[in-house]
């Protein structure tokens, strides 16, 4: 609790693995769950379904949809918002700082939409949206928006069209 008196919210039948943080002023849904030592930092608001995987950070103010599972070793940054039934992939990492340590420019979190699934150790970088349905490939680099329903490979990230197999949404 806060000297103010907030506390976290915490919906019904979460499990909350050992080390795990959770700030005050944060608001999760039912279901939730944690890897060990996971972070959730204030301001922060969950849905249902959800899971934090071991060492994950959502440092503030982060916004999480319905049925988002976040694997082991993710980096959100303050401001992110996934939508619903958005996966990502071990070590993944989201930005927000265009320029760090170099100016006092404006932060501004990457968004992923519904359905959006992020391979392991894929970068996206400050301000860029992933569409709805996207699928970003294990380590590309994402620098500028991906449409909907698209691929995105490599480093820097080029887009292609969305195979078959990957179409359809993800299931929560």
């Amino acid at each position: 609790m806060t000297d103010d008196g907030r506390e976290p919210v915490i919906g019904d039948d979460a499990t909350i693995r050992a080390g795990t943080i959770i700030y005050a002023d944060v608001a999760i849904g039912d279901r939730f769950a944690t890897g060990h030592h996971a972070l959730v930092r204030e301001g922060t608001v969950i849905g249902d379904d959800v899971l934090v995987g071991t060492h994950s950070v959502l440092d503030g103010d982060c916004t999480l949809g319905d049925g988002v599972r976040i694997q082991t070793g993710v980096y959100c940054p303050t401001g992110t918002t996934l939508g619903d039934r958005v996966f990502l992939g071990p070590h993944a990492v989201l930005t927000n700082d265009p320029y760090p340590l170099r100016t006092d420019g404006d932060l501004s979190a990457p968004t992923l939409e519904d359905d959006v699934s992020v391979g392991a150790n894929a970068t996206i970088l400050p301000g860029v949206t992933v569409g709805e349905g996207a699928f970003v490939a294990a380590n590309a680099l994402v620098t500028r928006d991906v449409p909907p329903r698209t691929l995105a490979v490599g480093a820097p990230a080029e887009f292609r069209e969305l195979p078959e197999e990957l179409q359809g949404g993800n299931d929560a």
